[in-house]
C-alpha cells in the first residue's frame, strides 16, 4: 500500500539521528513490548506480514510522532481486541470483565517453539523465474494491502545480484491469502536510476525482491 511508512527516496523528513552505543531498549517498558509482542505470536493468531500491515494501517499522524515501540504496541492494542485475547472494554479499564473466560497460558512448550515461523529457504520444487545477472524491471503496481515493494524502485530497472531462496510472498500472506511461496533476489538499482543524473555514479542500492515484484527489462 502506499502510506506514510512508504518512506525510501521522501525529502524533507528531518535528518536521521544517530545515537552512538545505542542501548537495545531505551525504556524498561520497551522491552516488556518487545516480550508481549514475541509471546502472543506463540499462539500462530497472525503472521509477520499481517504483523507489519497492522503497523502500517496506523493513522498518518500517529504513525510519525511515535517512536518505535509506540508504534509496536499501539498495533498490539488493536490486535488483542481483534483476536479476543481481551475486550475493548477490558483494555480501558485495565481489569477483566466478571464473565471473562481465562486465555489459555502461555505454556514452557509454546515459549520454546516462538519464532517468526520461517521455514527453510531451501526449496527444489519452487523454480526460479529469474537468475543471477539478469537486468529486470520492477513492476510498477501499486496494491491496496500490505507489500514489501517500495514506491522509489517501481518502474525502475536493475540487474540480480543473488537468489536468497524461496519465502513467503508478503502481499498474501499478509491478508491471509496463501503464502505463495517464491524466489526472493536482491536485486542492484544504479542510484541515477533511482534519483536521476544527481546522484552519483558510483552508488547502487540494493532491494530484496520478490518473483512477483519483477519483470523481464
Amino acid at each position: 500500500m502506499n502510506g506514510v511508512h512508504d518512506m525510501g527516496g521522501m525529502q524533507g523528513m528531518g535528518p536521521i539521528r544517530y545515537e552512538k552505543n545505542e542501548p537495545v531498549f531505551h525504556a524498561p517498558w520497551e522491552g516488556r513490548v518487545y516480550a508481549m509482542n514475541r509471546a502472543l505470536g506463540a499462539f500462530r493468531k497472525w503472521n509477520l506480514d499481517a504483523w507489519r500491515h497492522d503497523i502500517e494501517l496506523l493513522p498518518p499522524a500517529d504513525y510519525l510522532r511515535m517512536s518505535y515501540y509506540e508504534k509496536w504496541f499501539a498495533a498490539l492494542e488493536k490486535r488483542v481486541v481483534e483476536y479476543r485475547f481481551v475486550t475493548k472494554e477490558e483494555l480501558e479499564s485495565g481489569k477483566a470483565a466478571a464473565s471473562a473466560k481465562a486465555a489459555p497460558a502461555l505454556t514452557p512448550e509454546m515459549a520454546r517453539r516462538i519464532d517468526r515461523g520461517i521455514p527453510s529457504s531451501h526449496d527444489p520444487s519452487v523454480a526460479p523465474l529469474f537468475q543471477a545477472g539478469q537486468r529486470v524491471r520492477a513492476r510498477n503496481i501499486h496494491p491496496t494491502g500490505h507489500t514489501r515493494l517500495p514506491r522509489y524502485a517501481r518502474g525502475k530497472t536493475g540487474q540480480i545480484a543473488r537468489d536468497h531462496g524461496v519465502y513467503a510472498f508478503p502481499d498474501t500472506n499478509a491478508q491471509y491469502r496463501g503464502e505463495k511461496r517464491q524466489h526472493v533476489y536482491s536485486v542492484r538499482f544504479a542510484a541515477r536510476e533511482l534519483w536521476g543524473e544527481n546522484a552519483s555514479p558510483r552508488d547502487a542500492v540494493y532491494i530484496d525482491m520478490w518473483d512477483d515484484y519483477l519483470e523481464r527489462a
